[in-house]
């Protein structure tokens, strides 16, 4: 007969508890303990000790609302944004921005000690490196922003109807439905209305506005998830930072926009700066935002930006960062951990529209990028002849099928890139790394955990992984980007 006993929780739902705040999760909610029992609680940090209300218990964890300070966080701040607290958009404005730099490294350094099993050396309180065990991984202070507002450089703003009162008599309030805009409340999808976003450029709220403004004036309605009726389900926007250009896409609910014309003429008159419109159906049901069918209305098909000095064509389905100044930052330690003399060849995989491909080339010999999106490739080539590039060149197709084809070809690169997305490493990609063992490989990760995951199956296979460098491209949320350098193991031996 078992002893083994199913643990009671400590605590049940509408208890208000006195909690000590241990940590922060990786969607900013604070980690706290009441009478060992694990709680999360939105807008709680660590160091603090609050007053809290048992919204919900599972078997060993549970969620609370936060109701009084008790202990405040040396690091807390009010955060600036006046619908912070409602809307979903950020997790961390009320962390001070040095906080939320050292929170992201150690979000690394937790990941890489608990899922990789990498040892890292220490760093001290002020942010330097202490430690310098032999092999033990180095991990930086994360690069944040000198002005770490206004960064963004795209925006995927979701529509509705909301009633909204017009005025009223001695019987009552008239009401009418309009199109509002803005982002999903926290934890639902409900939209909350606003016209300015704090980690938006400001020509993208403006642009957003404007656009809102001109579909009230046409009667223009808004897709329903519930019914699936309606037209307007999301407005994307644009702008390059160094080249001002502005696009704007319509997201609909059907290729039939009412209007057309009408709609074009008036945006292009509220917005001088738009160099193209365009118009992506999604008919589907589903939280994806884009469809399969992507239209230019009006204008040109992309717009173009720089990045250090380098040109980029984009268009409405390019993948391509959302701040351009952190941008350059990361990849420039993507181009330094490669340790490139000129004459090296490089494997970039999950290339996407050849950004970091177009940055290697510059100090490599030959860059050779894939993707497995044909329209990115597309792109990378256009990129690559936009700047004069001829030592890149560029193949569609799954990077654990192209790659060993290029290895019989007699491609070896020196360095291989990547730079996947949040799921990490195709499985297959990594068997082919540790096959090709390059000199070198830098991996370029959006999601701590998955990098871990990936870093250990490298290291297993014989290659040690040196340093990472955090890079904060995300300031007010959760999410870090970060770059790795890994040396192959047989080059030192």
């Amino acid at each position: 007969m078992s002893n083994n006993k199913v643990k009671v929780p400590t605590v049940s739902k509408n208890d208000e508890v006195v909690v000590d705040i241990v940590g922060l999760t990786h969607e900013g909610e604070g980690v706290g303990r009441a009478d060992g029992f694990t709680l999360f609680i939105q807008g709680a940090l660590p160091g603090e000790r609050v007053r809290a209300k048992v919204l919900k218990v599972k078997k060993t964890y549970g969620y609370a609302k936060l109701q009084e300070l008790l202990v405040k966080s040396a690091d807390r701040v009010d955060a600036p944004c006046p619908i912070y607290k409602q809307c979903g958009g950020c997790q961390l404005q009320h962390l001070s921005y040095e906080g939320q730099l050292a929170w992201k490294r150690q979000h690394v350094v937790d990941n890489l000690e608990r899922i990789g099993k990498l040892r890292v050396a220490g760093a001290d309180g002020e942010g330097g490196l202490v430690g310098g065990e032999a092999d033990a991984v180095i991990v930086h202070p994360t690069v944040g922003m000198d002005e770490p507002w206004r960064y963004r450089n795209k925006a995927s703003v979701p529509m509705g109807m909301a009633a909204v009162a017009t005025g009223g008599d001695g019987d009552g309030l008239f009401s009418e439905e309009r199109l509002i805009g803005g982002f999903y409340a926290r934890g639902s999808h409900r939209i909350i209305d606003m016209d300015e976003c704090m980690i938006q450029h400001s020509h993208n709220d403006d642009i957003v506005a404007r656009v809102k403004a001109i579909g009230r004036e046409l009667g223009v309605s808004a897709y329903n998830e519930e019914t699936g009726r309606g037209l307007l389900r999301h407005v994307m926007t644009r702008v390059g930072f160094v080249s001002g250009e502005a696009m704007i896409v319509l997201i609909t609910n059907g290729q039939h926009i009412p209007q057309v014309d009408s709609w074009i003429k008036m945006i292009r008159e509220a917005v001088p700066n738009v160099k193209s419109i365009v118009q992506n159906v999604n008919k589907r049901d589903t939280n994806v935002i884009f469809g399969d069918e992507t239209r230019v209305l009006w204008g040109s098909e992309v717009i173009y930006d720089e990045l250090d000095g380098i040109r980029f064509a984009i268009s409405a389905r390019s993948f391509y960062q959302v701040n351009p100044v952190q941008t350059v930052e990361l990849y420039r330690k993507a181009v330094e951990y490669a340790a490139l003399t000129g004459s090296e060849r490089v494997i970039d995989a999950y290339c996407g529209i050849g950004t970091i491909s177009l940055f290697l080339a510059r100090q490599a010999g030959h860059v050779y990028g894939v993707e497995i999106v044909p329209e990115a490739i597309a792109d990378a080539e256009r990129n690559a002849k936009l700047n004069g590039i001829e030592n890149a060149s560029f193949e569609a197709g799954p990077a654990e099928v192209v790659i060993p084809r290029w290895r019989k070809e007699g491609i070896v690169p020196a360095v291989i890139v990547v730079d996947p997305p949040r799921k990490g490493c195709d499985e297959a990609l990594l068997e082919t790394i540790l096959a090709m063992h390059p000199e070198r490989v830098v991996y370029v990760s959006c999601n701590p955990s998955t990098l871990a995951r990936d870093l250990r199956v490298l290291e297993d296979g014989g290659y040690r992984t040196v340093e990472v460098q955090p890079v904060d491209m995300f300031p007010h949320t959760t999410h870090i980007e970060s770059v790795c350098s890994l040396i192959y193991k047989g080059l030192s031996e």
